[in-house]
């Protein structure tokens, strides 16, 4: 059986570690079943860390240290930013609705990996025709 391949938005990555409810049970299924890859981009952990930095996660307070181990712990695999990434970063059309560049670049890194997208994130169904997305709202 050929696994699918996910990757965490950022929210996700960090509602996961806070076991926040927010997580839909079948997101959960998702996230749990061990014949699925899971990944979490160092993108993410570079945006949490500007979050951080700037107060908009004061409830989280976790170090980008420890995140990164208890995400290993949990089973994630770590994917470091490529340069493909960044090439396909260009592909993904500027809307003026969502120009957040944290999600544009998970979103250039799930096309370059053939993934799936785990984010509750409405503004990702923007893409709809460039990847796979479970779970927007």
């Amino acid at each position: 059986m050929t696994a699918n391949r996910y990757l965490l938005d950022t929210h996700c990555l960090i509602w996961f570690q806070e076991d926040n409810p927010r997580i839909p049970a079948n997101v959960m299924h998702i996230i749990q079943d061990s014949n699925n890859e899971i990944f979490f981009s160092q993108i993410s952990l570079f945006e949490i860390t500007i979050k951080r930095k700037v107060g908009k996660l004061p409830a989280f307070d976790v170090s980008i240290e420890d995140l990164y181990e208890r995400a290993l712990d949990d089973g994630f695999a770590y994917l470091p930013i490529q340069n493909q990434h960044l090439f396909n970063y260009e592909k993904i059309p500027l809307n003026e609705s969502h120009r957040d560049p944290f999600d544009r670049l998970l979103i250039a890194t799930a096309l370059t990996e053939n993934a799936i997208i785990l984010s509750g994130d409405e503004k990702f169904k923007i893409y709809k025709e460039m990847i796979q997305l479970v779970w927007s709202i």
